[in-house]
């Protein structure tokens, strides 16, 4: 994972050269900067900062290196567990079915957003309190 940080790093500096280079050589050529390239390679830049900075977090909260990273590694040893997942639920397709109303209305009407909010504050609710009821009840 630490080249992966170091690689995404390589990534914001280049950008940011390049950025700079492309506003440089604009301001040379036309007289004014062209903002659209400009944004979009310093947004590059940004962004490349953005995940090097949180692969740096997650590398430090796991404790160093991964089994992954290892070379005297065995194949057990990333076999571990990888997070929480629930078993089915129904609300991400409520939720999702709410998303696709909402977007419909954006593209036709705005007027149809306001039948998908009510779904949407359903979904969302029903998914953050899915295990205080039914058979995952605590």
């Amino acid at each position: 994972m630490k080249t992966n940080v170091n690689l995404f790093w390589i990534l914001t500096v280049f950008f940011a050269a390049l950025c700079a280079v492309y506003v440089v050589w604009a301001l040379l050529d036309t007289g004014y900067v062209e903002w659209v390239g400009a944004v979009g390679l310093g947004l590059c830049a940004v962004l490349s900062a953005f995940i090097a900075f949180y692969l740096r977090l997650v590398h430090r909260n796991q404790g160093g290196e991964l089994a992954e990273d290892r070379l005297d590694a065995a194949i057990d040893d990333g076999d571990a567990e990888q997070g929480f997942f629930p078993p089915w639920s129904w609300w991400p397709v409520i939720l999702a079915g709410a998303a696709a109303i909402a977007f419909l209305g954006l593209s036709i009407s705005f007027w149809i957003v306001a039948y998908a909010v009510p779904f949407a504050l359903l979904g969302i609710v029903g998914w953050v309190y899915e295990y205080y009821r039914g058979n995952f009840g605590r």
